[in-house]
């Protein structure tokens, strides 16, 4: 997988020549035990890619050469409290900074120069630290504060600020606000590109990086898949349908189309199809999710599942015909999509750009409707429905897509850089 107009360093597909000198790499180098200070939101916090951060630290944690994660999060509300994982696990969590914080980039450098880390893996997007602008601002300084503190810092940015669509994504529609933020994410994005690498999820990323900023310092690192179970029995379905979209809903993503194209495929075919919004409101419009509850009251058969905790995520995706992303744009890659593959499930997609790039990029298929269209997506949908050969010969291609793409190849690639970064300050 590479761009022909990027210098970047690429991680390729598993089964490349790449992936094999990656490993030959691993086992040949006399690296030393290393202690990673992880920064991310982590489960059961609510914050924006604490599941992609738990499972990548699973990954993590199977390698010998990783003597030890200390997972550097955000404070849970009063009553709540993260797991006491046992002295024997290689994982200890230290919950650091409070959402909005003004001062969250110290609270941050305090805890990694305590942990003694030798080096520091950013799990971020720009609004993990914060969503007013002064504490989301201070927040990203972190990387920057920890490189000058002389432990090597490695951002994994989900998403870039040149590419999201305000307006969809619920920030603002105000012109003059967007250009204010437009110069406030190129200052942001300058002070994140002085860590020591950055990594983003798609090409398009790493073009942009270098020709705006001029830095040799990006990388891509596809997204990666979760856990890959073994490949389902399609015949086991019942005659009842289940179309499924999850996700924080009210901004970009949007339920109301999705339900009456849902509604439209039941009246077309006749067929019993349960409608299930899995997930919560974006934190910039609470109360959506009520909202479209009481809008749709009188349509039967929709399931408003709340937030799902992350041992009740295998058996929402497994209990789903179809997933379907009621998206109006997007702002990286998606997390649901490397979810719906791995347990091979067939999906139904916005034919907008970043995701469809993806989705091409990576070898995951799925039916495409027009955005904000409803009769297009219920043609979508209804292709899946009523077409069982073609909804499972979907979901075997975007299964092999997931199991080509596992999240322990990536860390074997951060292992090599975060080793030849450990040498440069040594």
């Amino acid at each position: 997988m590479s761009s022909s107009n990027s210098k970047a360093t690429i991680l390729q597909e598993p089964q490349s020549p790449m992936i094999d000198s990656i490993e030959n790499l691993i086992s040949n180098s006399e690296s030393k035990s290393i202690r990673i200070a992880f920064v991310s939101p982590y489960p059961p916090s609510k914050g924006t890619l604490n599941e992609y951060a738990f499972h990548l630290i699973e990954q993590m944690k199977e390698k010998k050469e990783i003597e030890e994660i200390i997972v550097i999060t955000d404070k849970l509300p009063k009553g709540a409290s993260y797991p006491d994982l046992g002295a024997d696990s290689k994982v200890t969590i230290k919950d650091v900074w409070n959402f909005n914080s003004l001062k969250t980039s110290f609270d941050i450098r305090k805890a990694i120069l305590e942990c003694k880390a030798d080096v520091v893996f950013y799990n971020i997007q720009f609004l993990s630290f914060g969503d007013k602008k002064i504490q989301a601002t201070l927040g990203l300084l972190a990387p920057l504060m920890s490189k000058l503190s002389g432990v090597p810092s490695v951002v994994m940015l989900h998403n870039i600020t040149e590419t999201v669509d305000y307006e969809s994504a619920g920030i603002t529609s105000n012109p003059l606000l967007k250009k204010f933020y437009n110069f406030s994410g190129t200052i942001l994005t300058k002070l994140l590109l002085s860590a020591d690498m950055i990594t983003v999820t798609i090409p398009k990323y790493v073009k942009i990086l270098e020709e705006k900023y001029k830095v040799k310092n990006v990388a891509l690192v596809p997204h990666g898949s979760f856990e890959v179970i073994p490949m389902p029995d399609f015949d086991t379905w019942t005659s009842r349908k289940q179309v499924m979209t999850f996700g924080k809903f009210g901004t970009y993503k949007k339920v109301e189309e999705m339900i009456e194209a849902v509604d439209l495929v039941r009246q077309r075919t006749n067929e019993p199809i349960d409608i299930v919004i899995a997930g919560t409101d974006n934190p910039n419009v609470k109360g959506y999710l009520e909202d479209v509850k009481d809008q749709y009251r009188h349509i039967e058969d929709i399931y408003f599942t709340g937030y799902v905790e992350e041992e009740d995520v295998p058996k929402i995706f497994s209990d789903s015909t179809l997933v379907v992303f009621p998206y109006t744009s997007t702002t990286g890659s998606s997390g649901v999509l490397h979810q719906a593959g791995c347990y091979a499930k067939a999906v139904v997609l916005p034919n907008i750009g970043d995701l469809k790039e993806l989705i091409e990029e990576e070898g995951y298929e799925g039916e495409y409707f027009k955005p904000s269209d409803v009769a297009s997506l219920a043609d979508a949908i209804e292709k899946l429905i009523v077409d069982k050969d073609h909804r499972d010969a979907l979901a075997v291609k975007n299964y092999a897509a997931a199991s080509s793409l596992p999240m322990s190849d990536m860390v074997d690639w951060f292992l090599i850089h975060f080793n030849s970064l450990i040498k440069k300050v040594s």
